[in-house]
């Protein structure tokens, strides 16, 4: 070593706080003032083999390093670094030196860490005890740990003139705490430790004391304590190992972020990458991109906002004693002068600059698991880039590309890889739009690596996990979603095995309810495959022999004195398979369940709930004439029925409103049985009615009161019609709708 190091015994110890800016650049200057003929990191030593890609200009962080358990990838930690980390600072240095200089990790290997615990985060559990710069803080009379560290670290010049001072205080003061504190409730930490002493006695041996350590400040202590080897190896006898991989992943500054639920992270990793990268006026530079995203956000902040927050900020810092304006100081500026006081264009400040979506980027030759790779490959055919912030994905799968697209997420989603979710389509209804919700999270990675046991692509991969999912499901209705499921994924390979498992089931299920449950899928999945050319024709026969059952279990279970809750679930059952069955197109099928239907309406035991529902379905299909509809109705509403009864034959009925507003028959035997009701019983059919009528839209609502209010009889139309229809269809009127119908459901042009 040469120059202020000279003189100095031992290896060189910079203790440092993770991911501070501060300590990156102290880190940096001390290693250009002692030139280290080696330099060791806190970090796992599998990682050792590719502290070379660093240097890859593909390699840009955050980036972290990913360890997990060979035989069970579920069992990962992640070593995030950022462009502001100390660590990663200090790889980058001994990399471009022009005789490189050697760089290793030191830190307990992480075949140990994950063979004692299945977190993923390694210094999750150091988050939860003692927080030396929080008492470090409070001793100097700060309230705020990140206010003293910028106040102390953070403003201090890059060119300070001794270089290594800073780390000589800082270690001095945690010396200080772990007297005090011993291992401030991280009894892990010893373990550690030991190991690091054992790494860096093999450096001495090497290297003699002319080699850097770079790790977290409160280390610093224990790194330097006298210790024997034997009492190392002590702590490090009996250790529970696992083989391990590892692989470079990107990161987010999100994920760096303490209240994304990493243990060592910090509070604002943006403003610290700004004041990382910002070598001058800091403060300037910091606000007028706090105004360009407001710009953005159209508000309207001029370059005189910019000065007067500048000057406020300024003016702030020196009332509070403190040598620059911070975060604080600036965003309390940027409310006063630029948000005129408001918290909400702040909170977008807050999350997209002070935290930040920055999403790291790997080189192509970095090691990962064939899935990864091959998923890289299909993400860079579609162009589908993977990102941090959330945006949506409008896909029309009339295009190949955009079927593509929506075969991959849907193939991701199966294998648990929940890199895009479903959402509902805006300006469209068709089955040909798809809407997504997408953003990438570093902890996908961990799912990719875990979905590698299923196969080496994602076809492939999506396919084995459905055949296993197919195998293991203990319901019907799980099976159908399945099946469903692989159709959207265009996973024609598992659909044999998923359909015997389906036919297993289905065969066996005596249930209705299951049965029901698990109908609309099949049909759903018949009626759109053809959208994303997939032949859905295979499951057509497990479809009809599902409704036929349901047609035979249906009659019995709706007789079988069934309570209020029960009735609720199974009318929900009935529209649920109302509606699969107009989809499927088995000949004769729509015919016996409209059968069904009359039975149930007409039948005494059947719940009044059931029957009223069954009636309705069958008015709005035009298999129940209007003068046969007042009939039931007339029935379940005389003097002879139970009020609640009643009262639950309407609420299946008059589901929608819109129907008693234009057929004025039926309305007015609602209103004559409402009237008829005896006081006692009317307390009871009340919160049914209620219900009933209160779901209906206001205008609806309206046009019901004052169709009563008026009192309006209802008069046969001409031609014997019902009040308020006509007598026979109008043939040029109802043509007038084909244009827009065909254009609502055929979407626009491709």
């Amino acid at each position: 070593m040469s120059g202020p190091a000279a003189g100095r015994r031992g290896p060189l110890l910079l203790g440092v706080r993770h991911h501070g800016p501060g300590s990156a650049r102290a880190v940096r200057a001390a290693l250009d003032a002692a030139r280290p003929a080696a330099v060791l990191i806190e970090g796992p030593p599998e990682g050792d083999a590719l502290l070379a890609l660093a240097a890859d200009p593909g390699m840009r962080p955050p980036v972290a390093l990913l360890a997990h358990a060979a035989d069970d990838p579920g069992r990962a930690a992640f070593w995030p670094l950022a462009a502001f980390s100390p660590e990663w600072v200090a790889i980058r240095w001994a990399q471009e030196q022009e005789v490189p200089v050697p760089v290793r990790f030191i830190d307990l290997p992480a075949a140990h860490t994950l063979a004692a615990r299945t977190g993923t985060d390694p210094d999750e559990a150091d988050s939860v005890r003692l927080d030396p710069l929080a008492v470090l803080a409070e001793t100097a009379g700060y309230d705020d740990p990140e206010r003293w560290w910028e106040d102390v670290v953070e403003h201090r010049g890059p060119g300070a003139a001794d270089p290594l001072g800073a780390f000589e205080a800082l270690g001095e003061a945690m010396g200080a705490l772990r007297e005090v504190y011993g291992d401030g409730g991280h009894p892990r930490d010893r373990v550690r430790e030991a190991y690091m002493r054992q790494r860096m006695r093999a450096a001495r041996r090497e290297f003699g004391d002319g080699y850097a350590v770079v790790c977290g400040a409160w280390h610093v202590p224990a790194l330097g304590a006298r210790t024997t080897v034997a009492a190392d190896k002590a702590l490090l006898t009996g250790l529970p190992k696992v083989k391990v991989e590892t692989a470079w992943v990107p990161w987010t500054h999100r994920r760096l972020a303490r209240a994304g639920g990493y243990g060592a992270g910090i509070t604002s990793p943006g403003w610290y990458a700004h004041l990382f990268a910002a070598r001058d006026r800091p403060v300037e530079r910091w606000l007028t991109k706090v105004a360009g995203l407001l710009r953005e956000e159209d508000r309207q902040v001029s370059p005189a906002h910019v000065i007067e927050a500048v000057r406020l900020a300024g003016t702030l810092a020196a009332m509070r004693g403190r040598p620059l304006p911070g975060l604080t100081e600036t965003l309390e500026a940027v409310r006063a002068v630029m948000c005129d006081g408001s918290d909400v264009p702040l909170a977008l400040i807050e999350d997209r600059l002070v935290v930040g979506d920055v999403l790291g980027e790997v080189p192509d030759g970095a090691p990962v698991v064939p899935l990864q790779r091959d998923l890289t490959r299909q993400q860079r055919s579609l162009r589908l880039k993977a990102e941090a912030q959330e945006r949506e994905l409008e896909l029309d799968l009339r295009k190949d590309t955009d079927a593509a697209k929506s075969v991959l997420l849907h193939r991701l989603r199966l294998l648990g890889i929940d890199w895009g979710a479903p959402a509902a389509s805006r300006g469209s209804t068709g089955t040909f739009r798809e809407t997504w919700r997408l953003r990438w999270e570093p902890e996908l990675s961990v799912r990719v690596a875990e979905a590698g046991i299923w196969g080496t692509t994602v076809v492939a991969a999506a396919t084995a996990k459905a055949e296993a999912d197919a195998a293991g499901a203990a319901e019907l209705g799980e099976v159908t979603a399945l099946a469903e499921r692989c159709l959207l994924a265009g996973l024609s390979g598992a659909l044999p095995a998923v359909l015997r498992a389906l036919a297993d089931r289905a065969a066996l299920d005596t249930d209705v309810a299951h049965l029901a449950k698990a109908l609309p899928a099949l049909a759903r999945s018949l009626r759109y495959g053809d959208v994303r050319g997939t032949d859905a024709s295979a499951l057509a026969t497990v479809a009809g022999g599902l409704a036929e059952r349901i047609c035979v279990a249906l009659p019995p279970a709706c007789a079988a004195g069934l309570d209020a809750e029960s009735a609720a679930e199974l009318r929900g059952h009935v529209d649920a398979v109302h509606g699969a069955i107009g989809l499927l197109d088995e000949e004769g099928l729509r015919e016996r369940w409209s059968a069904l239907l009359r039975v149930l309406a007409g039948r005494d035991r059947v719940p009044g709930l059931i029957r009223g529902r069954a009636a309705r379905l069958l008015l709005d299909d035009g298999r129940l004439p209007a003068d046969e509809t007042a009939r039931l109705m007339g029935l379940a509403l005389s003097p002879a029925a139970p009020p609640p009864d009643a009262a639950g034959w309407i609420e299946g009925f008059a589901q929608d409103g819109t129907l008693l507003v234009h057929d004025e028959r039926l309305l007015a035997l609602i209103d004559t049985w409402l009237a008829g009701v005896p006081e006692r019983a009317f307390t009871d059919v009340l919160p049914l009615l209620r219900r009933t009528f209160g779901a209906y839209e206001p205008g609806v609502r309206r046009s019901l009161g004052e169709l009563v209010r008026r009192g309006r009889s209802p008069k046969p139309a001409p031609g014997g019609a019902p009040a308020g229809f006509a007598p026979a269809l109008d043939p040029s009127r109802a043509d007038a709708v084909l244009p827009v119908l065909a254009l609502l459901l055929s979407g626009p042009p491709a």
